[in-house]
């Protein structure tokens, strides 16, 4: 379905909501036909601004009572009324003091404070019958064009006004549009399903981790059940970063301000740190990166070509100042363990780093269940460290190493860092959406800064190439992301208790100890479940906690030396006997192909 446009020139576009753009002004002209809703039911309300968003569109707005669900319910009722009463949109453009003459007969505070940061002599405002907004559009060319059955109101939060902290707490009014209601179904349907993948509360339920309040805002707590998890995460991560000839370092915590200086980090990315602390006449900062540590340990000693490439990899936790607004479980936090390394190479020796990193990455995702990766290639931006030669060298070998192997990606014109070029991989999960994953990047600037120098075949001084890449990310967010790709039902390698065992009765609770210690033996994460209670309630439990496999013993079982196992989906698997059982899992766990 098309539906027209009215742009700034005049003109008439038409788009269809399967265009970014045309998705875009649907949804930006349905935050305001939400916007006019509620200046319908609550007058005094003041706006604040309402962009659409990837999935849909928000409103914040400045009321002294908070919203309440019933009140979403009525504006609802409202929006679909101006939605059927075919109101025209009309693009008006005014000078600034005529704008400001407007908002202030009609009490828009923060509207007059947007007014007074817009360059220029002019502004545009949007007339929509009784409503009126200050926005650059373009918008539908009337409220017709918005389905009354295609958009649904979803929640409501705080948020600071123009997200500074100190700044006004403003309610927020979350939604989504589609042009059909169908689509809109599919979507709440989605919903539904991410909802009960949420790595929160599975996080609670499989007793994973927790974020405790009184500790502070952003830090993780690891349960032993998650620390379990994360233990074979890491274990797995240090084998095949040794096998690939990385060198593993610790480095500490924190460091004197003056290498944060050097780095150029309190210059570029002061408010995302720590403030420093004072000792013995000197000031610390908590790192929020591990770069100039290995950087240091590099310098420690004059190097030679010969020992190039020298890759450093650390597990190494880092501290970032993240506002509170933007604290989101696991996968936005304070404290969180970068699976960090660095490689310091020659010019020449780049394109092999960028393909063995590129390998390590797909082989990596692959073996946590992830088998579809969107590739992304950022180039020079504007503002950038080193020569366009040397940026025009990497951005050659990326693009190369990315074309030789047949990987489509998608080009970031201008979206690289200050420092250099860069590849992105994005994770899609079983529901489709997309998650921040490995990333390598080349950088010119920290090797300029703190002169990480070579000696090459001419007997001379060079500087050296030097790659950040992650490709876990941190292991925080990660575990986030893996939670919810699994929706908690972990691969049986990764899963924290793999096997229960379940006795019927008291009777048979010795010989379902020996089946622990066999598994135990054999080298299987198990435990006992022989509390007082039902068979079937104690199933349920093992079935709620996403245990791989529930094994039952009773009399036949303990008289045969076999075991019934359940598979926590609820298949019952023929009984068998116990070693071939353990044949069984054996074969499962050390699968290349890991399956959700």
């Amino acid at each position: 379905m098309k539906f027209p446009v009215p742009m700034p020139d005049g003109s008439i576009k038409e788009f269809t909501f399967d265009e970014e753009e045309g998705k875009e002004i649907y949804r930006h002209s349905t935050a305001h036909l939400l916007a006019h809703a509620v200046k319908q039911i609550f007058p005094d309300v003041k706006l604040g601004i309402g962009p659409a968003t990837e999935d849909g569109f928000f409103y914040d707005f400045l009321k002294e009572t908070p919203f309440t669900q019933e009140d979403l319910v009525k504006i609802e009722e409202k929006m679909r009324e101006l939605a059927k009463a075919n109101i025209p949109i009309v693009r008006k453009e005014m000078r600034k003091e005529e704008a400001r003459r407007l908002f202030e007969q009609r009490g828009e505070t923060l509207k007059l404070e947007l007014i007074d940061e817009i360059e220029g002599e002019t502004v545009t405002v949007y007339e929509q019958g009784d409503f009126f907004d200050l926005c650059r559009g373009p918008h539908l060319a009337n409220t017709s064009y918005i389905n009354p059955e295609g958009f649904k109101l979803l929640s409501i939060s705080s948020a600071y006004w123009k997200g500074e902290e100190g700044n006004p707490s403003l309610q927020r009014i979350k939604g989504t549009s589609f042009p059909t209601k169908e689509q809109l179904m599919d979507y709440l349907h989605f919903l539904e399903e991410a909802e009960k993948r949420d790595h929160r509360t599975l996080g609670r339920i499989l007793e994973l981790f927790s974020i405790e309040e009184e500790a502070g805002a952003g830090l993780v707590f690891w349960h032993p059940r998650g620390a379990i998890v994360r233990k074979l995460i890491e274990d797995f991560w240090k084998e095949e970063h040794i096998k690939r000839g990385y060198q593993l370092v610790y480095t500490p915590h924190i460091a004197r301000a003056d290498l944060w200086r050097i780095s150029g980090h309190l210059e570029m990315y002061k408010e995302n740190m720590y403030p420093p602390m004072q000792f013995e006449g000197s000031e610390y900062i908590l790192k929020p990166m591990n770069c100039p540590f290995h950087i240091l340990i590099y310098k420690s000693k004059q190097r030679s070509y010969r020992e190039l490439p020298i890759k450093y990899a650390e597990l190494g936790t880092v501290y970032r100042y993240e506002r509170s607004g933007v604290l989101h479980g696991l996968l936005r936090v304070r404290g969180f363990t970068q699976d960090d390394a660095h490689i310091f190479c020659t010019p020449d020796g780049l394109k092999k780093e960028i393909e063995e990193v590129l390998e390590l990455a797909h082989y990596m995702m692959g073996k946590f269940g992830f088998d579809e990766l969107v590739h992304k290639l950022s180039t020079r931006p504007e503002k950038f460290a080193g020569t366009l030669e040397v940026w025009e060298m990497a951005e050659g070998i990326l693009r190369t190493v990315l074309e030789e192997r047949g990987i489509d990606y998608i080009v970031d014109e201008g979206g690289g860092v200050f420092y250099g070029p860069k590849i992105d991989i994005s994770l899609k999960d079983s529901l489709g959406r997309l998650w921040q994953g490995p990333t390598i990047q080349v950088d010119f600037n920290l090797p300029q800064r703190f002169n990480i120098t070579y000696i090459g075949a001419d007997g001379k001084e060079h500087i050296a190439v030097m790659v950040h890449r992650a490709v876990l990310g941190s292991l925080e967010r990660f575990m986030g992301t893996l939670i919810e790709h699994h929706a908690g039902a972990f691969p049986l390698w990764l899963a924290p208790i793999q096997v229960v065992v379940l006795p019927i009765a008291e009777r048979h609770i010795d010989y379902a100890n020996r089946v622990v210690e066999r598994l135990r033996e054999a080298g299987f994460r198990v435990e006992l479940d022989a509390r007082n209670e039902t068979l079937n309630y104690r199933i349920r439990e093992a079935q709620v906690l996403k245990i791989p496999y529930i094994l039952v013993v009773g009399d036949r079982e303990s008289a045969n030396g076999t075991v019934a196992p359940r598979k926590r989906g609820g298949e019952i698997l023929p009984a068998m006997k116990l070693e071939d059982f353990i044949i069984n899992l054996t074969k499962e766990r050390e699968t290349d192909n890991i399956s959700i």
